[in-house]
């Protein structure tokens, strides 16, 4: 997607009410060919400039190069989410050295291996062992709780089994002390589930939205900001204290 088409769409979802542009120049779908540091900031470095002066909302940078967190922060954006959860060479350094929040994700494997026949003995529980270990890291380096936010990794090295387990005990992770961030927009998942091509799962990426918020997550990813605002709107409308029953 070329820096203009990015910016137009990331300035429709400001618009639709999202609450963070998410910003990212390297793909992580299962066999995705990694891209060098310069070549994604080719990418994004643009795009974050142009957002950091057009809207009043963060802009978030998804990398796990260091090297394109600081330079993304000099441009103007103000939250990472990284997919490696900072264990990158020198990213937890860049991350605390940047003073900006950040996002851990979970994810078994690599984005080109992950999907090989990934294994589980309790996802739930394995994941929550390492982002609690995350977490601790990014503490003791002195990046403070209040900055991090942890991501189950929705697809990410799991099988549609797997996924839907750890969405059943997602309230599990709220106890780990930093707000829960859940992506499954238009994942693979609900296509192995309902049989939909990427362009018809919008109904189904809406209702995951819902369920996520109703099992604790506090931010939800979505490529569909209109729908999803509405339906997260009308949950809290009618469970306003954030809770079921």
């Amino acid at each position: 997607m070329s820096p203009e088409k990015a910016i137009a769409q990331a300035l429709r979802m400001a618009e639709e009410g999202a609450d963070i542009v998410d910003v990212g120049g390297e793909s992580t779908r299962p066999g995705a060919r990694p891209v060098s540091a310069q070549e994604e900031m080719d990418r994004v470095l643009p795009v974050v400039e142009a957002l950091h002066a057009r809207i009043p909302q963060p802009v978030s940078i998804d990398t796990s190069k260091p090297e394109v967190m600081r330079a993304a922060v000099a441009a103007g954006a103000g939250f990472i989410n990284d997919v490696q959860a900072l264990r990158t060479d020198g990213a937890l350094a860049a991350a605390t050295e940047l003073n900006v929040p950040v996002c851990l994700m979970h994810m078994r494997g690599e984005p080109r291996t992950m999907q090989d026949k990934p294994e589980y003995a309790d996802v739930v529980g394995e994941v929550r062992v390492f982002l609690k270990e995350r977490l601790d890291a990014c503490m003791n380096a002195g990046i403070p709780a209040s900055r991090i936010v942890v991501d189950p990794g929705f697809g990410f090295g799991k099988t549609l089994e797997h996924n839907i387990e750890l969405l059943r005990g997602l309230k599990k992770l709220q106890g780990l002390g930093a707000a829960v961030l859940v992506g499954l927009s238009r994942k693979s998942m609900i296509g192995k589930a309902l049989g939909l091509p990427v362009e018809q799962r919008l109904h189904a990426s809406v209702a995951l939205a819902v369920m996520a918020v109703q099992q604790g997550a506090r931010i939800v990813r979505v490529h569909d900001v209109g729908p999803t605002v509405e339906a997260v709107r009308m949950w809290e409308a009618v469970y306003p204290w954030g809770r079921l029953g």
